[in-house]
């Protein structure tokens, strides 16, 4: 039987699933993303068996979700309405 992984390991991939969720460039894939990886967080068995395997799934759960950003990265579309716009930057021609 495996060792059950530390708490700092568990806030380290809880942290890493974030910021690969905050990477994709489309807001509803990025929204849902964050979402679902709050509440299965939320929800974590304290049991060492349940937690490792918990560990273990969102681990290789977390490397699809790397793939899966970067080619939501490259046909990437346009923002929509409720996203933060960018400002716009106006030429001075003085």
């Amino acid at each position: 039987m495996s060792t059950p992984p530390t708490t700092q390991a568990i806030r380290h991939l809880y942290a890493a699933t974030l910021r690969t969720a905050r990477a994709f460039s489309s807001y509803n894939f990025r929204q849902y993303f964050l979402r679902r990886t709050r509440g299965e967080f939320r929800n974590i068995q304290t049991d060492s068996s349940k937690l490792s395997s918990f560990y273990n799934s969102k681990t290789h759960e977390l490397a699809v979700l790397r793939r899966s950003a970067i080619v939501n990265q490259l046909y990437g579309g346009w923002r929509l309405v409720v996203e933060d716009q960018k400002p716009q930057r106006i030429r001075d021609d003085n």
